[in-house]
């Protein structure tokens, strides 16, 4: 019988993870695969924008001065597919079998150099998207259908921001750099080339650009794509791929490319670590040896927190000084989306032992009227006293819900429970005999391959390395095909080593 026949992947009990029939697990699981997710990010063209001294200062007033020295990184589409496939929207974190991970607004911060603290980025109230435009870029597409401006009429109206131009000009300029820079990056969407336009209002003034939280928006965006994508209904997947990509690079033993050169980790942001990884295509790991990995993962694959021996001095104090945020059970806002951190499910990211996390309230993820614009100055003012959303209510009281590590806490316990909460397996275990199969198919191809070369045309020495190399393949080919025991053909090898 195959061993998969009486596996259950897993949830046992679905308390936690109820939604487990729509996930993309179940599919793959009944033999429903959707291939390699098509990921959106458009940071290719980001180059070709030359910004001015003075726009550069307006960037850093805005927040994005360490963020937009991110060069683009080339995506490993197969890897962020696998990922995905773990992740469950019910918690906001990848369900490993070494338990809960999640991005954190840690990672956020230091992969990405965003600010983690401030307002959040909610819409002002602002006319029609045309007049947005006029007013603060000093003109508008004719196509701006659905609120939406294509990146390209962006960079190829404002690119190129003349040296001498009046201070209007200047911002103009800069105001339509940074709606391409979150359009192309943290708010990128599966919609095509675009992003909306109810972003620009916010660039209207650089000072209080800079007092939102635009790292906690971004990782809102980012978690209500992965929700989306791990939906088995659905083939695409936006926002910030990059700190996700980064965030697995630095977190899991899995797909980190190789470096040209010894890793610099006074880099800042960190993302910038991965600017010296080795050049050329794209990784060639498919996302069912992904899948297998992450599948089989063990606590030696696991960096929990992989930026303690980093240079602290490198972080920008106003980015440290955010830093006890990182621990924060909040809600994250980005205009209508409201999405749940919760760091309480992945305390070992942090450094402290991991209990068994409180149950997940059910949360509204859709903020009504948010996207058409709020005034909450008055609000702010109140010390969020006045009439407002429970979800923004939430972001604003943060600092009330920083979350410290208990004592005495019997992580065996937390391991129990989750076995029984988890999905264990997204891809079904290959049995021992197919696995045998796999590798009698790979021996006879080297078999095949050894067999076609002219010997005649060899070196002595080229030529006994071909016999040993044959005896070997016929070794292990005969060790697999009769019903062999589990290491055999290693044994097989290491004898032909020794001359045994």
């Amino acid at each position: 019988m195959e061993m998969e026949s009486h596996i259950n992947p897993g949830p046992i009990y679905k308390s936690v993870l109820y939604d487990q029939d729509n996930h993309i697990s179940s599919a793959i699981w009944n033999g429903q695969e959707r291939g390699v997710l098509r990921c959106h990010e458009h940071t290719s063209m980001l180059e070709q924008w030359r910004l001015t001294p003075k726009q550069a200062e307006l960037v850093e007033k805005a927040g994005f001065s360490y963020f937009r020295s991110i060069p683009t990184i080339v995506l490993d589409n197969s890897l962020i597919s696998a990922l995905v496939e773990r992740w469950r929207r019910e918690t906001n974190t990848f369900h490993l079998p070494v338990g809960e991970m999640t991005v954190t607004l840690e990672d956020v911060a230091l992969i990405l150099g965003l600010p983690i603290d401030g307002n959040p980025v909610i819409g002002v109230p602002v006319k029609t998207p045309h007049s947005v435009c006029e007013d603060l870029l000093g003109k508008a597409p004719k196509d701006l259908n659905g609120g939406m401006l294509k990146l390209n009429w962006l960079r190829e109206c404002f690119s190129r921001c003349p040296d001498d131009a009046p201070v209007e000009e200047i911002e103009r300029h800069t105001r339509a750099y940074l709606l391409y820079l979150v359009g192309c990056t943290i708010f990128s969407t599966t919609t095509g080339n675009k992003v909306s336009v109810t972003f620009l209002p916010l660039f209207e003034k650089f000072d209080e650009a800079g007092k939102y939280a635009w790292g906690a928006a971004a990782l809102a965006f980012l978690y209500r794509a992965l929700g989306n994508a791990s939906l088995k209904s659905q083939g695409t997947i936006s926002g910030s791929l990059t700190l996700l990509q980064c965030w697995s690079y630095y977190h899991l033993n899995i797909g980190q490319p190789k470096f040209n050169e010894e890793p610099n980790h006074s880099y800042f942001p960190f993302a910038l670590r991965w600017k010296g990884r080795s050049t050329g295509s794209r990784s060639k790991t498919n996302i069912v040896a992904y899948r297998k990995a992450l599948d089989s993962l063990q606590p030696s694959d696991v960096k929990w927190f992989p930026y303690k021996d980093f240079d602290y001095t490198v972080i920008p104090e106003g980015i440290k000084n955010k830093m006890i945020l990182r621990t924060s059970k909040t809600m994250l806002i980005c205009f209508g989306k409201a999405e749940r951190h919760l760091p309480d499910r992945c305390l070992r990211q942090f450094g402290m032992p991991q209990p068994i996390p409180e149950d997940v309230q059910i949360w509204e993820r859709k903020i009504p009227a948010v996207d058409q614009g709020v005034d909450l100055s008055k609000d702010m003012e109140s010390g969020g006293k006045g009439k407002m959303r429970s979800e923004i209510r939430e972001w604003l009281e943060r600092r009330l819900h920083i979350l410290e590590g208990e004592e005495g806490v019997d992580e065996s316990t937390y391991t129990e429970w989750y076995e029984n909460i988890t999905r264990k397996f997204v891809g079904r275990p290959e049995s021992l005999e197919s696995e045998f199969q796999r590798i009698a198919a790979a021996m006879r191809e080297i078999a095949n391959i050894a067999d076609s070369l002219l010997v005649e045309q060899m070196e002595f020495q080229d030529r006994k390395l071909l016999d040993e190399i044959k005896s070997t393949v016929h070794v292990c080919l005969t060790d697999v095909v009769g019903n062999s025991k589990n290491g055999r053909c290693k044994n097989a090898v290491k004898r032909k080593r020794e001359g045994g």
